[in-house]
């Protein structure tokens, strides 16, 4: 990676620190930064700096005195905390001044947990845990009352992740403590400003003007997203270009002279018919180069710039999003001198693209602003640490000034099971311990317990799983109040438990800015590298079965049903899954349509999983029972074998298959789970 210029740097941070001097905010500042894009690309001053607490596994620690990262893989996220003081668990301690813009949870309990604010000894917000997310955690007292808002965008559950995105501003101080019962897991994701910034005394009733920039900010993020958030803006000018370009052929889609910044870029498809192509869109490469700059600083395939990938896929944000034919993004794009904005196709067939650019006058001189940058890889710049090179897998590594703003990850991952275990840590300026460090990676992401649930926010998304996180996934994230502001470097990783031999492999698309003349490292990356590395894995399937995963519930009394990936435990299950029951108790019943091709006799088959946390079951096929209860207890994992469940005189047509908690081992962890493997019809002379 290119050295970042001293020179520029060191100008642009007087020029900075000039600017933040003394600067003050009112609350209806902060709820402004709700959907402020265009404040993002304002390099940051000194002092500005995101951080996080979380209840990350504390085993996980950087050892100054050999330089080695210790248990840098520790897993025990759910429970971290600081210190106990008597009954309350102390989650965070922040100096200010200083705004909580995120809080996250997978399990938001009834236990309170207090935000005390600059020294106070009362509470600012004193609340059971699970209030912060189900209910407006503020409201408004124009009349003397307590007026409740119906929150969607900013506080809500999504596939299970607890989020709230109201400010919570603080001078000097804050402290976070919680009672017994809070939960599981938590995120508090706050940003520090310059000691001299002046920040507002946080109250949970709002004034009347408060109250009002709080729902304009819910509204359009609940129903706006897709529109600039700006609105108009004086002096806007539209260039609408339609590109056909053929094979091997790089088009100027335009050319724009600066002082301006690009304000929305918005691209129609043409070719609808390759819409569900995965490659179609990975053919076509977006290139902008700002000033006079040798190398572009947005370099992606065209699908992957808009956030969501491979192929296309509806969903919308606040800066980016997929319509029904376009993709579009509204981060705000500055350049001093010149824009030039390019679209390469490096595919076999001749493309059609409409574009539509947006673009306005700076409010700000060009020098206080980073230049945005947008890149696409896989696999680069791994840590050079053996210990961090075994979790960590790197999002974006650069050197410079700047602001990270987004990730939007692809995740191929074609034999299923949970993908993502795996902790963000954020590198800011050099540090050796994360000033940011999750506790899972659909955590990351604003959801919760590996769901495959497809749902879609201004902040966060998952707008492709293709069934129980087996073959293509695709989350992101945008960083648009919780933005990781950095001086001279920033290293963001995800941890990966899988192996790329697995196969379970990513990519990514990240989204920042940077000082004007400052290159990246990251270079366009040829075709072979876009489109050939998701690749099906060889079956194995045992022949003449029917997957477990693969019937149809047809009634479920109690318990969680899904596929679950075996290939991590060894060889001996078809297609190296089965179909997973688990959160059941004695008395629960799983009923499945087991499908029969035509009418006749037939011997019955099935093969089940045994494990330690394993229950006894009893197997019914359509209300008769299959023989007597099946114990599943093993001390390890394994497959029970071909079970004999007799010969049966079968019609045509779907039959009901139950199994039904009757107990449990007295040896076994009393979980109750049941694994079905397969089922297999033998048809009888």
């Amino acid at each position: 990676m290119k050295p970042a210029r001293l020179l520029p740097i060191a100008v642009m941070l007087a020029s900075a620190a000039m600017a933040w001097a003394g600067e003050t905010f009112t609350y209806s500042d902060l709820i402004k930064r709700l959907t402020d894009l265009e404040t993002l690309a304002v390099l940051p001053a000194p002092g500005e700096k995101c951080q996080q607490w979380s209840s990350y596994d504390r085993a996980s620690r950087y050892d100054e005195a050999t330089g080695k990262y210790v248990k840098w893989d520790a897993n025990g996220d759910g429970k971290g905390i600081i210190r106990q003081e008597g009954e309350l668990s102390v989650f965070a301690e922040m100096e200010g001044p200083g705004v909580i813009w995120r809080i996250w949870s997978a399990v938001a309990g009834k236990g309170h947990v207090k935000i005390y604010l600059d020294g106070a000894s009362e509470p600012a917000m004193d609340l059971p845990f699970e209030k912060y997310f189900q209910e407006p955690v503020i409201g408004a007292d124009p009349g003397g009352g307590e007026t409740k808002f119906q929150f969607k965008a900013l506080c809500h559950v999504l596939a299970k992740g607890w989020n709230c995105y109201v400010p919570i501003p603080f001078q000097t101080s804050c402290k976070i403590v919680a009672e017994k019962n809070w939960g599981n897991y938590y995120h508090f994701t706050y940003t520090t400003y310059p000691k001299d910034t002046k920040l507002p005394k946080f109250h949970r009733k709002l004034s009347c003007p408060e109250t009002h920039a709080l729902l304009k900010a819910e509204e359009f993020l609940a129903k706006r997203c897709g529109d600039d958030p700006a609105g108009n803006r004086k002096g806007e000018k539209t260039e609408e270009k339609k590109v056909a370009i053929g094979p091997g052929e790089t088009a100027l889609v335009a050319e724009l002279n600066g002082p301006r910044a690009i304000t929305a870029l918005r691209a129609r498809l043409d070719f609808l018919g390759a819409l569900n192509d995965k490659n179609s869109l990975r053919e076509l490469c977006l290139r902008i180069t700002w000033d006079n700059d040798a190398q572009p600083a947005v370099w992606t395939p065209l699908g992957d710039f808009f956030g969501a990938a491979p192929g296309f896929n509806k969903y919308k944000s606040l800066p980016l999003g997929m319509n029904e034919d376009s993709g579009y993004a509204l981060w705000f794009m500055p350049f001093a001198k010149r824009a030039r904005v390019e679209l390469v196709n490096d595919g076999k067939v001749r493309r059609t693209v409409a574009f539509r650019i947006t673009h306005a006058p700076l409010a700000r001189p060009a020098e206080s602003l980073g230049r945005f940058h947008a890149k696409w890889h896989r696999d680069a710049y791994l840590p050079e640490e053996p210990e961090r090179r075994a979790i960590d897998w790197t999002m974006l590594k650069t050197q410079g000034r700047g602001r990270f703003v987004g990730v939007m990850l692809h995740i191929w991952n074609p034999r299923g099971s949970w993908w993502g275990e795996g902790d963000e840590k954020f590198f800011v300026d050099g540090e050796k311990f994360p000033s940011t460090i999750g506790t899972g990676s659909e955590d990351y992401f604003g959801y919760a317990w590996c769901s495959p649930e497809l749902f879609e926010n201004a902040f966060h998304n998952q707008p492709r799983n293709d069934g129980h996180n087996r073959r293509h996934i695709c989350v992101n994230r945008w960083h648009i109040t919780d933005n990781a502001p950095f001086q001279s470097s920033f290293d963001a990783a995800i941890e990966k438990y899988y192996k790329n031999d697995r196969p379970t492999l990513y990519a990514s698309t990240v989204y920042w800015y940077q000082a004007a003349g400052q290159a990246d490292g990251y270079a366009a990356l040829p075709l072979a590298e876009r489109t050939g590395w998701y690749v099906e894995p060889p079956n194995k399937r045992f022949p003449g079965v029917i997957e477990g995963e693969s019937l149809k519930v047809l009634e479920r009394k109690g318990g969680n049903p899904h596929l679950q990936e075996l290939a991590h435990f060894r060889e001996g299950w078809s297609d190296q899954a089965h179909l997973w029951w688990i959160q059941a108790k004695p008395g629960d019943r799983l009923t499945l349509a087991l499908p029969v091709k035509e009418n006749g006799k037939y011997k019955l088959t099935a093969q089940l999983t045994k494990a330690k946390d394993y229950g006894i079951i009893q197997l019914s096929l359509d209300g008769q029972k299959l023989g007597g209860p099946l114990d599943l207890y093993n001390p390890k994992v394994v497959p029970t074998g071909p079970l004999d469940l007799g010969v049966h005189e079968l019609a045509k047509g779907d039959h009901r298959l139950t199994l039904e908690i009757v107990g449990a081992n007295e040896k076994a962890v009393k979980s109750y789970m049941a694994g079905l493997d397969y089922v297999k019809l033998d048809r009888v002379p």
